[in-house]
């Protein structure tokens, strides 16, 4: 009697001289003049394919093998052998083929041989059977699972903020709206202006940009909190770092200052990396042959200690640095990526966290420091990508945070609720965010950000 297995485990040892079952999609299939074929399976559990040995001698091999084409599903049953070849453990030697699922050998796009990302992403119901969208997929399946052991183990609790809001978190304004009015008949009040109080939530609503704000009500009940979901920016940038919709990781902590919330940004980076190292070995191997510094570099930033490094002082290391840079380096901008690279890369060669950021470049919510210009905010940048998580000491004095909150020229009674939340028992507390496609891109050594994420929505794309 046969043992179902995957293919992963059909590469391994430990089932040498067992009949097993497999199925999976084809990857390629080859003919030899010595009464069997080869044909190359894969199921989407490892990089590596397993190798499946067909005689001709099966009854139905004359009328199953030539529909065993790239693409097709197939279900094996066989014995599991050691591989004389070179590369592989394993082999199946097939006792029973079936065909489950034909392919179009004709039309399917995924032949043997090279493809760009820019086609496989026309593609993208079908990419995750390639190497490389397989590997990604796995990647970001055990960075996710990562996540959560991690706060789970630290005592912190998962909350489901809402993806439908009327708070623009950022202050920036590129929201999505979300409305049920008839856009062909849109109902207008006194002076001639949309009149949201007829729309379905009675007032203007959007798709949130962070589930920040709504998760610090919950850090001031339970703790330690922190929210993963998908996230929505009505930003109309086609570069390779921004995408429409993406996913967010925010942990809010209470009786939490600055410091402390660096050295929970760290940790938290280097256990993602390190979980991902050791278990998705094969898949980041596979990556590094493209970019051969890449385990080099995640194994550096989960060994280093990062370097705290005032804003004010990060400045001043740039304009007498020397280099030129594109974007000119003075206090009160808000860093470039090839600054932070510079730092990262050439300056410390160490990843290094950025602290007390200017006031003017900073949201309304980070707490303001005592000189009254600057901010508690931090920035934790790597070599290869610059800034890859972003936090702040929050502010939990109710007349500063008004005073930035009109200084912003916000709604304040769209925040009405936020700031309740400074009169009833207000502590310190901070909290960081990291875009999961972000830490992908710089896991897998990706430079695109449609590359990381199933199916990228950005300006002008919206498909499957």
């Amino acid at each position: 009697m046969s043992t179902k297995i995957t293919v992963l485990e059909s590469r391994g040892v430990e089932y040498i001289d067992r009949v097993v079952q497999l199925s999976g999609w084809v990857r390629t299939r080859r003919d030899s003049k010595a009464g069997f074929s080869f044909v190359e399976l894969n199921d989407g559990t490892s990089l590596g394919n397993i190798q499946i040995i067909v005689p001709q001698s099966l009854s139905n091999y004359d009328s199953v093998i030539k529909l065993v084409t790239p693409g097709a599903s197939i279900l094996v049953e066989g014995l599991v052998k050691k591989s004389p070849a070179q590369g592989q453990l394993t082999e199946v030697e097939a006792s029973r083929i079936e065909l489950i699922g034909e392919s179009d050998s004709a039309s399917y796009p995924l032949q043997k041989k090279g493809h760009s990302l820019e086609f496989l992403r026309s593609i993208s119901h079908l990419r995750v059977r390639t190497n490389t969208f397989g590997a990604v997929a796995r990647i970001r399946n055990t960075v996710s699972y990562s996540i959560h052991r991690f706060f789970q183990e630290h005592g912190f609790i998962y909350v489901h903020t809402p993806i439908i809001t009327a708070s623009d978190c950022e202050g920036a304004g590129q929201m999505f709206r979300v409305t049920s009015l008839d856009l062909s008949n849109l109902p207008k009040d006194d002076v001639g202006k949309i009149d949201y109080s007829k729309d379905f939530f009675g007032k203007s609503s959007y798709l949130t940009v962070s589930g920040q704000l709504n998760v610090e009500s919950y850090c001031v009940g339970l703790g330690r909190v922190y929210t993963f979901g998908p996230t929505f920016r009505a930003e109309n940038s086609n570069t390779s770092r921004h995408a429409a919709e993406f996913w967010m990781i925010e942990p809010e902590i209470a009786f939490c200052e600055l410091s402390e919330n660096m050295s929970w940004a760290e940790k938290f980076l280097k256990r993602l990396i390190s979980d991902t190292l050791n278990e998705r070995h094969e898949d980041i191997e596979f990556f590094n042959r493209t970019d051969s510094t890449l385990i080099e570099t995640l194994n550096h930033v989960v060994e280093s200690d990062f370097v705290r490094l005032s804003y004010t002082d990060a400045v001043s290391i740039l304009e007498k640095c020397g280099k030129k840079f594109e974007f000119k380096v003075t206090w009160g901008i808000d860093l470039q990526s090839e600054h932070e690279r510079f730092l990262t890369e050439e300056h410390f060669k160490s990843p290094v966290i950025l602290y007390d950021y200017p006031r003017t470049i900073k949201p309304f919510y980070m707490r303001l420091n005592d000189d009254g210009k600057t901010v508690r905010a931090m920035d934790v940048l790597v070599p290869k990508v610059g800034e890859i998580i972003g936090g702040s000491e929050r502010e939990y004095r109710l007349d500063l945070l008004e005073e930035r909150m009109k200084e912003q020229k916000l709604e304040m009674e769209a925040y009405n609720w936020y700031a309740d939340l400074r009169k009833y028992g207000s502590v310190p507390h901070s909290g960081f965010g990291l875009g999961l496609e972000r830490a992908l891109m710089f896991i897998t050594g990706i430079s695109n950000i449609r590359d990381v994420i199933p199916f990228p929505r950005t300006p002008g794309n919206c498909e499957f």
